[in-house]
């Protein structure tokens, strides 16, 4: 699906009528990290795309840094002026990072050491104690904590039970399904959205939200407040450029 007759709009949206749009900013680390040197400039990036209207800036930093290294956190958390949200598996490394340089909100991702992309949400009952504990780490620094889940019930109740802020839904199986069957493939996330807007906990979705199929999710999980996307709209900036891939992903999200 092509978007030409959108690609020359440029304007504001109300942030009350919308979910917020945080762009991760990794794909850019990783083409910087393919050669010696800092081109593209992975902070100035971040401030562009705040610039351009995104409403947060999000980063992963790995073990490995194949992406965004610990070194830029310090820079970027200098920098960003709007939320700034740090994703990752809290490894004790990861929280030292976090807990130092405390953004806006932390992400709590299960990703097992060298996995390619975050396939996968926690298990907020087998993990309960560990994750209990590290919220309460990160709610000493007053840093407001998402945690990653699949779309079950049990898990956003899990979720609540560790205190968590937010859940982050993933949406790779949403996104896979979505292409045949849309309203199958939304029908987990509104229902569980349901309930998290029931028990007090915030929604977020992030992995394979794309211009294709953020518009039907966003209109059928109720109460979602902030989506995640890097790979589908750095590759729409391919094509359109960033401020217009921006524009066009916040258009969306009205």
């Amino acid at each position: 699906m092509l978007y030409f007759a959108e690609r020359y709009y440029c304007f504001t949206i109300p942030p009350s009528t919308m979910a917020r749009l945080s762009v991760n900013i990794n794909k850019i680390a990783l083409i910087r990290n393919s050669r010696k040197g800092n081109l593209p400039d992975l902070l100035q990036a971040a401030l562009d795309c705040e610039a351009f209207g995104a409403q947060g800036i999000t980063v992963h930093p790995r073990p490995d840094e194949r992406h965004v290294r610990y070194s830029d956190i310090p820079l970027l958390k200098k920098a960003v002026t709007t939320e700034f949200n740090i994703e990752g598996n809290p490894v004790e490394q990861f929280m030292e990072l976090v807990l130092q340089y405390a953004p806006t909100q932390c992400t709590l991702v299960p990703d097992a050491p060298g996995v390619l992309t975050s396939d996968q949400g926690w298990d907020t009952l087998k993990h309960r104690t560990f994750l209990t504990d590290v919220v309460a780490r990160l709610h000493e620094k007053d840093i407001r904590v998402s945690v990653f889940v699949d779309a079950e019930e049990r898990h956003v109740e899990g979720a609540k039970a560790v205190g968590a802020d937010r859940i982050e839904f993933y949406t790779g199986n949403y996104a896979a399904l979505f292409p045949d069957n849309p309203a199958q493939a939304v029908e987990p996330h509104a229902r569980c959205a349901r309930l998290a807007n029931n028990i007090g906990v915030g929604i977020n979705a992030g992995h394979d939200l794309n211009l294709d199929n953020l518009r039907f999710y966003k209109e059928q999980v109720e109460g979602l407040l902030e989506v995640s996307i890097g790979h589908a709209l750095i590759s729409d900036a391919l094509y359109f450029g960033l401020q217009n891939t921006i524009q066009m992903y916040l258009r969306l999200l009205r």
